[in-house]
């Protein structure tokens, strides 16, 4: 425990001493801000943690991109440090993926997600995901909001929220907080008693498997050292031959005492109940699924995390100026890569139309990059309508310099 404060300690700094002066924050919708972990440890079951995994991990794939709107057009920042933090090791602790991963993990458990931005000499030093059991909003007398971190190993600490990279899920009722998941509760409460049902049946159905009958009295101790006899020498494992021999002093009946199983049809409503609670399907958890079933779930469930940590990390990293000369940090994911073979294969029309450069292209199916593919081409058949006219001019003015220059070729020829 000392180790894990003498951690936050150092990432926090004196950040750990206690700020006065601040009160709870009152919300208009009269709900207290305060977020707490969703209880029962709902990660434990199955269904949960796999359908949380599908999303996470497909999640975790983008890749942070630091870029600047000018007049109307893009740029891609090159040798930013913000980038280079975000798209390689945020921390020493984590790698991209590994910050993503548990930052959507904790997002669909909780519906918060928070993370620490670290500057060092006015550059982006470390991202840290806060792991905190619960948090408070509070704000001081000239309105300021702060954000009061409680954790595992006793330790507080009170942040500014406009220093804090804040995800939120479920956001309706808590003005500042996402809501908890409390409407998935009963579903999962009903799978985890059929579970606990299902494995009480099995062992309920191995305790007894037979009746050992005797034809004349015998004195408990005696059916006792006859029951341990018959299960020594007939119903383990050394009686390989499965045969048991008995005189007419005994009759074994065996009882065929079949485990309860669970109805099926109910058992997949219950799983997909929790599917579709985090928006995901079977497919999608087991990775079985269609191009069309991919793109769906995409734009579905990754595509509003893209855009949501974009839009919060765009917010919390830069200044008011660097917005304002157009900054944003923008989580994208080349989604083609997982296009069937015959879509990659038509994409090779944008390339003759210069939507997409060769190079483009070539990260589509993997492969590297090739010199000059970074510049768009255009066949030249497809030219605006109002150019043809001078196309047509310079192909007969050509051709007439070319006749030209034959017949000159010729008389000097001759």
């Amino acid at each position: 425990m000392s180790e894990k404060r003498n951690w936050l300690q150092k990432l926090f700094g004196n950040l750990f001493q206690r700020r006065t002066g601040l009160a709870q924050v009152k919300v208009m919708a009269g709900y207290t801000p305060i977020f707490t972990p969703w209880g029962e440890r709902p990660y434990e079951a199955d269904v949960v943690r796999a359908a949380v995994d599908a999303i996470a991990r497909n999640a975790a794939k983008l890749k942070a991109k630091h870029i600047r709107r000018v007049n109307g057009e893009v740029v891609h920042v090159k040798n930013s440090d913000i980038e280079r933090v975000l798209s390689l090791r945020p921390n020493p602790k984590m790698s991209a993926y590994d910050l993503l991963y548990k930052l959507v993990t904790t997002l669909m458990m909780d519906n918060n997600a928070w993370a620490y931005p670290v500057w060092e000499g006015g550059r982006l030093a470390a991202v840290y995901p806060v792991n905190c059991v619960s948090a408070e909003l509070l704000e001081d007398s000239a309105g300021t909001l702060y954000v009061k971190f409680y954790f595992m190993e006793g330790g507080t600490v009170v942040l500014p929220y406009s220093d804090v990279i804040h995800l939120r899920r479920h956001y309706y009722n808590n003005d500042l907080l996402g809501s908890p998941n409390q409407p998935i509760n009963a579903t999962l409460s009903a799978i985890h008693t059929t579970n606990e049902g299902l494995a009480q049946a099995v062992k309920t159905s191995a305790a007894l498997r037979g009746i050992l009958k005797f034809q004349g009295m015998l004195k408990e101790s005696d059916i006792e050292a006859q029951r341990e006899r018959f299960v020594k020498e007939y119903l383990t494992v050394s009686n390989s031959g499965g045969v048991a021999a008995l005189d007419a002093k005994a009759e074994y009946i065996p009882l065929n005492t079949e485990p309860k199983m669970v109805n099926a049809a109910q058992m997949k409503e219950l799983r997909d109940a929790v599917f579709r609670y985090f928006g995901v399907n079977e497919n999608i958890v087991m990775g079985n699924y269609t191009e069309d079933q991919w793109n769906a779930f995409y734009e579905s469930t990754i595509e509003p995390l893209a855009v949501q940590m974009s839009l919060e990390f765009t917010s919390k990293l830069f200044t008011d100026r660097e917005l304002g000369h157009g900054n944003e940090i923008v989580f994208e994911a080349n989604r083609l890569q997982y296009a069937s073979v015959r879509t990659k294969l038509q994409l090779v029309q944008l390339v003759d139309r210069g939507i997409m450069t060769p190079n483009q292209l070539a990260e589509v199916f993997n492969l590297p990059p090739v010199p000059g593919g970074d510049v768009p081409i255009r066949r030249l058949d497809t030219r605006p309508i109002d150019e043809t006219d001078d196309l047509d001019d310079e192909a007969q003015s050509g051709g007439e310099d070319d006749a030209d220059s034959d017949a000159g070729a010729g008389r000097d020829q001759g």
